[in-house]
């Protein structure tokens, strides 16, 4: 988000807040240290008070610091507000920005993009991507106002709900690999739910050499080494279909739902339209899901001779 040079310091005090840090702010912020320290002074002379208690474990809102934060939050939400509606091109009246984890794109937002656009043409709309962290702050700061994630959190202002049911599939760049053996297999981060289910599951990987937290960008890492990891089935459906990936017949399966995570104060009119066909969109998904379900089953009978291979965790 584009914020001129007087909201810096707005944006700088968020940034800090939320992570209770003045070096963590500045890695979001790509600035130096000393640049997030002038910009909170020069907030903190401005309102005569000090807004964070600042001490080797990091920074630590005041009693001003809290009271200031819903009205810094007020603050971008209303710039963001007048910079999208300016930025509303001719022909359209309305404005929404969608934001989506990677692997959520291809299979669910792109279709609810064009539904909505079916049913609001005068709906000019916009697009993020990003990991749950970015999206959150997304939502929390105005910039988008509702977002495809897998692992939401929960904020004042946000409403969570149920998007669609996916699963969490060991995938590998050759036919024959199994989950017995821990060789060339890349832990990918998929949160403290799938963390502590794949350490009961598969305790003998737990210690992979190589962990990433890069979502289903994974997929293009193993397809090309001898690597297995595990995938969003949605994600890798038109690679196992391609044969570019294989699944691991003895491996475990993981629920991993997504969920649809809205602003609580997007205009009634868009959302009830946003809701009615993103609900139309994950049915379909669903219905789809079901099939691709039904794949799994049948290409691990295939490759193993049994059933007992298959385990949903």
């Amino acid at each position: 988000m584009d914020i001129p040079d007087g909201h810096h310091p707005i944006r700088t005090f968020i940034e800090v807040a939320n992570t209770g840090s003045f070096v963590a702010a500045c890695d979001r912020l790509f600035v130096t240290q000393s640049a997030v320290s002038l910009r909170i002074q020069r907030l903190e002379d401005s309102l005569g008070h000090p807004l964070f208690t600042r001490s080797k474990a990091g920074a630590i809102l005041t009693p001003a610091g809290e009271q200031f934060e819903k009205y810094a939050l007020s603050l971008l939400k209303i710039w963001e507000e007048a910079h999208q509606q300016i930025a509303i091109p001719e022909g359209y009246s309305r404005t929404l920005t969608i934001g989506a984890q990677y692997s959520l794109w291809p299979r669910l937002g792109f279709q609810w993009l064009d539904k909505l656009q079916a049913a609001m043409p005068e709906l000019s709309i916009r697009t993020e991507l990003g990991m749950p962290d970015r999206l959150t702050r997304f939502l929390i700061e105005g910039v988008v106002q509702a977002a495809l994630i897998y692992t939401p959190q929960l904020r004042p202002g946000l409403l969570v709900e149920h998007a669609l049911d996916d699963e969490l599939v060991m995938v590998a760049s050759y036919p024959e690999a199994t989950a017995d053996c821990a060789d060339d297999y890349v832990f990918v981060d998929w949160g403290a739910e799938f963390t502590h289910a794949h350490a009961v599951a598969l305790p003998h990987m737990t210690n992979s050499g190589l962990t990433m937290s890069l979502g289903a960008l994974t997929a293009d890492y193993i397809m090309y080494r001898r690597a297995k990891a595990y995938l969003p089935a949605r994600a890798v459906k038109r690679r196992l279909d391609a044969g570019s990936l294989h699944i691991v017949s003895n491996a475990p399966r993981f629920p991993y739902p997504a969920w649809i995570v809205w602003r609580e104060d997007l205009d009634d009119d868009i959302a009830a339209i946003a809701q009615r066909t993103l609900a139309e969109v994950s049915q379909g998904a669903e219905n789809e899901q079901h099939s691709f379900t039904d794949l799994l089953s049948s290409m691990t009978l295939r490759e193993t001779g049994s059933m007992d291979g298959i385990t949903n965790v």
